[in-house]
């Protein structure tokens, strides 16, 4: 839905909308039960909600495509993330409160693995901690050095860093130089469009650099680069939406594209228990929050899937929190599918429920991916819709037309 029409519907009210998005949520059964996480996870209070509300499967992007965390996060958000594209490198600066200025081009990195043949046998290095993160992003600032341009090479969390190339006549119309798969050599900087050529070969001219810096260091003796990109200029949520929003979130990235569309990014623990306690904190001073879990995403990467079940279990067992708060509205869903099966992002579109006093209850009385594509909201309905739906649930939409 465009943006513009639900902004002229838009009214003010005093109602409160929570947005719990359960990072990589949809999974595929497995052998052993012919369950899949979520409908192997002991979860009586989502069940619950499900119940009481009304549920469906989303499609973040579209039928048969399998987003990556920004468009997945964008169109859960109400943007068609067809229409509003940004790279991760943009979110990376943002989600770390970088000062990115116009003109800059920003790509999100991952300090990985390669083998002396060069081909990456490990495309997070094992997922290194923090710590050893900020030595190497040390390293390679004081080290690299490149005529004509400023480089900005900062720390985001484990094996994922920021680049950043400030400079003139830039451009972040650059392909990722990570090939989504181990085995395989990184690849040189590639240009969408003729005018990023010369930023191409400031691109390869860094990476020649971090390898020779970084050749004798174990187990990030390489880095991958993903999602070039400079910021955009969008509308924002309180211009849209009409809402005075908020973002709880641990992870940088989940951050950054919150504030790209002008939500407040609230201090929280890394912890779910702590994200909750955020969320009661802060309460009394926003209309709209969005409460991101991000381990159950990594935990499907691992191919982790009791994992993914146990991260499920604790944060069903914090909705009780939330309910006690009285919103007038929950949202429950994810960016998109991480089955533990597959070890990577999927196309399936991704279980939700909503619970209002407004809602028209379904028959489904479980939260899974099964007893979703049976919901009132279909078995594939666009996520750009949720949020035109939560507000009309908290009524905050004009009737249309006369």
């Amino acid at each position: 839905m465009e943006l513009d029409f639900i902004r002229k519907l838009v009214k003010p009210a005093k109602t409160k909308i929570v947005l719990l998005i359960m990072d990589g949520i949809g999974g595929l059964p497995r052998e052993l039960d012919n369950l899949t996480e979520l409908e192997g996870a002991n979860t009586p209070n989502l069940d619950m909600l499900a119940k009481k509300g009304i549920c469906g499967l989303q499609q973040p992007v579209g039928p048969g495509i399998t987003p990556g965390s920004g468009p997945g996060h964008l169109g859960v958000f109400g943007y068609d993330p067809v229409k509003y594209q940004v790279g991760r490198g943009v979110l990376a600066a943002l989600g770390i409160g970088f000062d990115l200025q116009s003109g800059d081009v920003a790509a999100r990195g991952n300090f990985c693995t390669i083998d002396e043949n060069g081909n990456i046998t490990d495309r997070r290095a094992g997922r290194i901690a923090t710590e050893f993160n900020q030595k190497l992003c040390k390293l390679l600032q004081e080290k690299i050095n490149i005529p004509g341009v400023d480089v900005f090479v900062k720390t985001v969390k484990e094996h994922r860093f920021l680049l950043v190339l400030r400079g003139r006549n830039l451009s972040g119309e650059i392909l990722d130089t990570d090939p989504q798969e181990t085995g395989k050599k990184p690849f040189s900087a590639r240009v969408k469009k003729d005018e990023a050529n010369h930023t191409a070969e400031l691109v390869d001219n860094f990476l020649d650099q971090a390898r020779q810096i970084l050749q004798n260091e174990h187990p990030a003796n390489m880095v991958l680069l993903r999602g070039f990109s400079e910021r955009p200029n969008w509308p924002t949520y309180e211009e849209v939406f009409g809402i005075k929003s908020a973002a709880i979130a641990a992870y940088p990235m989940y951050k950054g594209v919150a504030k790209l569309i002008g939500m407040n990014v609230l201090e929280t623990g890394s912890t779910i228990e702590e994200e909750f306690s955020t969320l009661e904190d802060n309460w009394n001073d926003y209309d709209f929050f969005y409460l991101h879990v991000k381990k159950t995403d990594s935990a499907g990467e691992d191919g982790d899937f009791d994992r993914k079940v146990s991260i499920i279990e604790k944060t069903d067992k914090e909705i009780p929190r939330l309910l006690d708060l009285n919103p007038d509205v929950i949202i429950v869903t994810g960016d998109h599918s991480t089955p533990a099966l597959m070890k990577a992002h999927s196309w399936h579109p991704v279980p939700t429920l909503l619970f209002s006093k407004n809602c028209r209850p379904d028959k489904v009385d479980s939260f899974g991916e099964r007893a979703c594509i049976t919901g009132g909201l279909g078995p594939r309905f666009p996520a750009v819709d949720l949020i035109p739906l939560a507000l009309a649930n908290a009524e905050r939409i004009e009737k249309f037309g006369a």
